[in-house]
């Protein structure tokens, strides 16, 4: 007998939430959209999907592994708890997945992958980079499946109604919220048209690995905003442990981008330079 809830889908005994259906559509829309930027670098898409078992395991232990060691303060768990009661920390369909996590689970699996197949790691990372914020940005709609990492209290026209029931103490008389979860999507499908649009534009100066630099340069920023909004965020000193976090992740890409490609101009520059003393010592140069 199938039976709906506000939560998932009953199907007889088996019980499942519409929280992973939303991220597993998150996961094969990224999957999809990496195996055709494989192809179009001329590799077989069939890679992708090869690969994704063992990113989608790594991954979402990571994911999992993040979340439990800086869990909301608005649930009144703890590390502690979790390795207290360590079966809890299997139970991902209740929420609770860290996006900084996943991306070191993940880039772990695709190492082994990789490494496995003889394959350049640093080339599959970019091929990778678009798809991560396409993945974000369907991923980001379990939290709404949830009712779930909501903002503060709001009256804009797109306010999100959380029931009683879903409500953070001290928040109960309030009906509407920000839509977190609504920012950071949209924030990440830009993020995800914006590394399409530099990997087609500028390919023949992009370096092996600039495109998941740039991703770590364009996506963190939005997560720094959106926390803004948040109410139940674990904090170091006046920011979150996310907005912390995000903070180093955009300098140290930044300075990675930069350091690359000024050493990229300064190379060009000494070639071009080479190349000048060459021609006004060699009148026969430009026939060799």
């Amino acid at each position: 007998m199938i039976m709906l809830d506000a939560y998932g889908i009953h199907l007889g005994p088996l019980y499942i939430h519409f929280y992973a259906l939303v991220l597993l559509g998150g996961i094969l829309a990224a999957a999809w959209l990496a195996s055709r930027e494989a192809l179009r670098r001329g590799f077989a898409p069939g890679h992708v999907w090869d690969m994704l078992i063992v990113i989608l395991v790594l991954g979402i232990i990571g994911a999992r592994l993040y979340h439990v060691l800086t869990p909301s303060p608005s649930t009144g768990i703890t590390p502690a708890w979790y390795f207290a009661h360590p079966l809890e920390i299997l139970a991902v369909w209740n929420g609770g997945l860290g996006i900084y996590g996943a991306l070191v689970g993940g880039a772990l699996g695709l190492w082994l992958y990789t490494w496995r197949h003889k394959l350049d790691f640093w080339t599959w990372l970019d091929i990778a980079a678009p798809a991560i914020p396409l993945g974000q940005a369907i991923g980001r709609w379990g939290n709404f499946v949830n009712q779930e990492l909501y903002g503060a209290p709001t009256t804009l026209p797109w306010a999100i109604y959380i029931p009683p029931e879903k409500r953070l103490p001290g928040y109960e008389a309030f009906a509407y919220y920000h839509p977190t979860f609504l920012y950071e999507s949209l924030w990440n499908l830009g993020v995800c048209l914006l590394l399409l649009w530099i990997a087609r534009r500028f390919a023949a100066q992009l370096k092996r690995g600039d495109l998941l630099t740039l991703y770590f340069v364009f996506s963190p920023p939005g997560r720094i905003l959106t926390e803004f909004f948040r109410l139940d965020s674990t904090t170091l000193f006046s920011l979150s442990v996310a907005q912390s976090l995000s903070a180093l992740l955009v300098g140290a890409a930044l300075l990675v981008f930069i350091f690359r490609h000024k050493a990229l101009r300064r190379s060009l520059r000494t070639a071009g330079s080479a190349t000048s003393k060459a021609k006004a010592l060699d009148p026969e140069y430009e026939k060799k």
